[in-house]
């Protein structure tokens, strides 16, 4: 019998083989490249079940295209449409402000009255900034105030969210919704140190710690190998604002970090807020409550986000949901009020996207975006619209920006699984998106002979999740290029 590794180069060699005696293919309903034909018939997956868009980005017409014009469910790829409309909109250098206000006079270091602190629809204003924020207010002279901290969300007007609607799992920060003053992405990092022998208590370490929020550990050490390590945790609000985490993790993981959403974003938001001002010194009269700045408080801080370019990165190089769904309720929110279907700004900002593609001369037909993140059940797209998104993208003042956000395939992100092991390695900037149901990928790819490639392949299928190898077939065998 021949050895595995043998066996899985002999596989990889038959793909790449394929790929150097393939021939351009320029048709709707032509064959798939060999390799990837035989990927998907192992994973028991029709060719109507897929859809391709490949052409070079100084080419005039597509090298294949596969069922380019069905919408399809695009997961996690919607991301880019959300990207390319922000940059086009509001571009790479735009930045989100928040505000500091207080009224009411300062005497020997008590603000006699409210402080505010006024959102501006910031998607990345994490506690290491808040805090500092709030230290800078500490070092004006404000030691105690007496009154209340009012939280001023009114940036973003935006419909009910259920964290729970889409899966179930309404704890799990992926499902967050927008928020006119997010902060920390409304999510609880959870460092987890298993011990060393079975059933030994995991030890923690939450950050940032939320102000009237007890977390109740139950995790246990196991003796199993470690494979999909978090599969057995789980997470639960009782009684209010008690944060249970049971189930167990395998000593064989060693450290790892967890995350949940015990909170809404209103609720998150002044928790931080109380813990973070305690932190500094702070004291505090009243309470920490959400409510909106009057017209004559003063301003006295301000902090500027990240530029666009740099959120979008983090967004995409990992998939983040909150980001993505945020950058679209920003977008309606830049919306002109005669023209919002008010009160609601994510459907607003789903208008100006589409908008946005279509002043690019990209085909919008069949395009549905509910949230912008592709954690959606109705999101849809076609391939050759998504394929002539990153066309003219290729030709915007922003391009390196938008390139550098995606993935690394082998090296970084959400991508840094794939292609490890193939001579295409490193050498394409893709987005993938993965549902139950649903897995796709969009980006460009830089083949053996130093021509770049727009690149997009999508799968609706129940058995989407096996189509991996079939994707890394198709980046190898246009890696690979034509004789």
């Amino acid at each position: 019998m021949l050895p595995g590794p043998f066996l899985a180069r002999l596989g990889r060699a038959l793909v790449l083989g394929f790929a150097l005696a393939a021939t351009q293919y320029t048709n709707a309903g032509t064959p798939l490249p060999p390799g990837m034909q035989l990927a998907l018939d192992n994973a028991r997956i029709p060719a109507e079940a897929v859809s391709v868009w490949v052409q070079p980005v100084d080419g005039s017409a597509p090298t294949l295209a596969i069922n380019a014009e069905r919408p399809m469910n695009p997961a996690s790829v919607m991301k880019m449409v959300t990207a390319f409309a922000a940059l086009e909109r509001l571009g790479p250098a735009h930045t989100w402000h928040t505000r500091v206000a207080a009224r009411g006079p300062v005497r020997d270091g008590v603000l006699e009255g409210d402080l505010f602190l006024i959102g501006g629809g910031d998607p990345v204003l994490g506690y290491d900034r808040l805090w500092k924020l709030l230290r800078r207010l500490r070092a004006l002279g404000i030691e105690r105030v007496a009154g209340d901290i009012v939280l001023d969300a009114s940036a973003l007007t935006l419909p009910a969210h259920d964290p729970g609607a889409f899966d179930g799992r309404g704890l799990r920060p992926y499902n967050s919704g927008p928020h006119g003053l997010l902060l920390n992405y409304n999510t609880m990092l959870l460092g987890l140190y298993p011990g060393v022998v079975a059933n030994a208590p995991v030890t923690l370490a939450a950050e940032p710690a939320l102000a009237g929020v007890a977390i109740d550990n139950r995790i246990l050490t196991s003796d199993a190998p470690c494979g999909s390590w978090y599969a057995d945790l789980q997470a639960s609000i009782e009684g209010g604002r008690r944060l249970v985490l049971s189930g167990s993790l395998p000593a064989a993981c060693g450290p790892r970090t967890w995350s949940a959403a015990p909170l809404p974003p209103a609720e998150f938001s002044a928790a931080l807020v109380g813990t973070l001002w305690s932190e500094v010194g702070g004291r505090l009269g009243g309470s920490v409550r959400a409510g909106r700045a009057p017209d004559d408080a003063t301003e006295l801080l301000a902090e500027d986000s990240p530029a666009l370019a740099e959120i979008v990165r983090d967004m995409n190089k990992w998939s983040s949901n909150v980001i993505a769904r945020q950058l679209l309720a920003n977008l309606g929110a830049a919306l002109p009020s005669s023209q919002a279907p008010a009160p609601d700004m994510v459907a607003s900002g789903a208008r100006v996207a589409i908008d946005v593609l279509q002043g690019a001369g990209i085909d919008t037909g069949g395009l549905v975006i509910e949230n912008g993140s592709g954690l959606s059940r109705i999101e849809r797209i076609r391939a050759d619209s998504l394929g002539r998104l990153l066309l003219a993208a290729w030709q915007r003042p922003w391009m390196p920006e938008y390139i550098a956000a995606l993935p690394v395939a082998g090296l970084d992100g959400t991508a840094r699984g794939r292609l490890r092991d193939s001579p295409a390695s490193g050498y394409a900037h893709i987005k993938t998106g993965t549902l139950n149901g649903v897995r796709a990928m969009a980006g460009y790819l830089l083949d053996r002979h130093g021509r770049r490639h727009a690149v997009v392949m999508m799968v609706n299928h129940p058995e989407a999740a096996n189509s991996g190898a079939a994707q890394d077939a198709l980046m190898e065998w246009l890696w690979a290029g034509t004789p």
